[in-house]
């Protein structure tokens, strides 16, 4: 279908981190309409089906999941559902309007055993429910024949929502120590920068003068540069401390531990980098050090 004068985004998961952003960054490219479970159950694909064809978007934008890594063990049927089944069902749909589909994967469609930051065509391994859900999500996506970007990211956090950031920030105002992992390896990620790459890249959709030729795919989107979660939790201690935050906890108070000492129903991948030189020089977007996200957010957590 040709594109609307003002185009049509549909984003899901409105109250999710990065759908949050989401209605931020795109709404300078089009009309966007964003919804959550209570207007649209994604768990029911004739739902998903009835709000597409209702809508009839130009863009379908869709970070909506099942994210809750441990409870997607013994939640199959329902991380199935929303991982994979609602990705296959908006794909097909897209396929039938001719609309752009931006789905969000994740770096635990890998085992995380490799040495060096993963490359997108990889070899798949994952070793979760919640990990093996997204793959099959994203190869109903390639199979749908759909025009497509899929951005695998990792270790996302943003001011709105909860994530790892905001429980050590907790943490650390209520306990004297903390133990935390320090042999996963990945780059934290806000929700913004993720939303502010999906803006400049459906921008350039927008702009391109043959749209069926768009470099469609699969991308790696994550922040510039790494570290553990010990790491991670270092710097969130430090900035807060410059904040005037009360906190409890020490710096020298923060213990590095082996993920083995911390037992969890999901495995975690001990390599979650991922090489994002695709994107960059793809379409010509630098990537900002992870620090500056967790920087940014922090100092919007602070503010009255």
């Amino acid at each position: 279908m040709a594109l609307q004068a003002i185009p049509k985004i549909l984003v899901t998961g409105k109250n999710g981190q990065v759908g949050f952003e989401l209605q931020r960054s795109l709404a300078v490219l089009g009309e966007v309409i964003a919804v959550d479970r209570d207007d649209c159950d994604l768990s029911n694909p004739d739902a998903i089906r009835d709000l597409v064809q209702r809508i009839c978007p130009d863009i379908i934008v869709n970070p909506a999941a099942h994210t809750a890594v441990d409870k997607a063990e013994s939640e199959v049927e329902l991380a199935t559902l929303l991982n994979t089944t609602a990705p296959q069902v908006f794909a097909e749909e897209a396929a039938k309007l001719g609309a752009l589909l931006v789905h969000y994967s994740t770096d635990y469609v890998f085992d995380g055993r490799k040495n060096g930051a993963y490359l997108e065509d990889d070899v798949t391994n994952p070793q979760s429910v919640y990990g093996k859900t997204k793959l099959a999500g994203e190869d109903a996506i390639r199979a749908s024949g759909c025009r497509h970007l899929i951005f695998r990211t990792s270790w996302v956090f943003g001011a709105h929502g909860a994530n790892f950031l905001k429980t050590m920030l907790r943490l650390m105002q209520q306990r004297d120590a903390l133990s935390v992992v320090a042999d996963q390896i990945g780059a934290p990620t806000s929700a913004s920068l993720l939303a502010d790459v999906t803006a400049q890249i459906i921008s350039q959709y927008l702009r391109s003068n043959n749209q069926a030729e768009f470099n469609f795919g699969t991308y790696h989107v994550v922040a510039a540069g790494e570290t553990s979660w010990h790491g991670y939790a270092s710097l969130v201690n430090d900035i807060a401390g410059q904040q005037g935050y009360t906190l409890k906890v020490a710096s020298d108070a923060i213990k590095a531990i082996p993920a083995s000492d911390y037992p969890v129903p999901a495995p975690r991948p001990a390599n979650s980098r991922l090489n994002t030189q695709k994107l960059q020089s793809t379409f010509g977007l630098l990537l900002p050090d992870w620090q500056v996200g967790v920087q940014q957010v922090m100092t919007l957590i602070k503010q009255p």
